[in-house]
């Protein structure tokens, strides 16, 4: 199995030149998941000459395969990779200042519902940006997202999970159990936008309420009714994601 190893960088500026280690200078770890490490660099002007192996990693193609086209600012932007026969090294934008939209929202315990909707907007976004480009995430939780402290802004990270889009049903899942659409426990199939919606709702959720709901919450009717609506069980039921920016909830963006 490859290992994987991102770093993050405060440019958008780069060149493609030579060996990936020595282009870019360690800095501190900033995480690490189950088959990867990210860690800060600076890159190195060194002055040798560009080159890429022709292979392609899954994630690699896929994360520049959701960055073709006009640039979405809510999709992290892959600046340079190298692949090795043991691991690849991907060279990812660090926006700064940003934090996971994990530790945002655990040190607050959750979103009041303004902010809430105004992260929901960017990251539905994100998804059908990411879905029309062909690219299921398939993955889309607090930890894959960045998140600006100051203005609020997101990024959709980490496409280790994702896969090509298809109009057939998928029968393996390979994102965060907890994020799993219902259909799937059932029938052990899903479809790429349907489950999106679900893990939309999740996200959702978990952001506007913690893990612990107290009433305050339940009486935010119109952030309730996007939650119901995007866990519905039944597919025939659950938004549709290219509606989902079309819901009342989000009127108060739209004016």
């Amino acid at each position: 199995m490859h290992k994987k190893i991102d770093f993050m960088l405060t440019t958008f500026v780069y060149l493609l030149i030579g060996h990936i280690f020595w282009q870019y200078e360690f800095g501190p770890k900033l995480g690490e998941g189950s088959n990867s490490y990210v860690h800060a660099g600076t890159r190195c002007k060194d002055g040798l000459k560009p080159g890429h192996p022709k292979r392609l990693p899954m994630e690699i193609g896929l994360t520049l395969v959701a960055n073709k086209g006009p640039s979405v600012p809510q999709i992290i932007k892959l600046l340079d990779w190298q692949d090795d026969p043991d691991h690849y090294v991907m060279v990812l934008e660090r926006p700064m200042p940003s934090v996971s939209m994990f530790s945002f929202v655990k040190l607050r315990r959750r979103l009041n519902e303004g902010m809430a909707r105004n992260v929901m907007w960017q990251v539905i976004r994100a998804a059908n940006i990411c879905c029309e480009r062909g690219v299921f995430h398939r993955d889309i939780k607090l930890e894959n997202l960045l998140v600006n402290p100051d203005t609020l802004e997101v990024k959709l990270i980490d496409f280790g999970c994702s896969t090509l889009m298809k109009d057939s049903a998928y029968v393996a899942f390979n994102g965060t159990e907890m994020f799993c659409p219902p259909e799937f426990d059932v029938d052990g199939r899903y479809h790429a936008k349907p489950a999106t919606v679900w893990s939309l709702g999740i996200l959702l959720f978990v952001m506007v309420c913690g893990y612990f709901p107290d009433d305050k919450d339940l009486h935010m009717i119109k952030c309730c009714q996007m939650i119901c609506s995007c866990l519905q069980p039944d597919l025939q039921r659950r938004l549709i994601l290219e509606e989902m920016q079309l819901h009342d909830w989000f009127m108060v963006l739209r004016v």
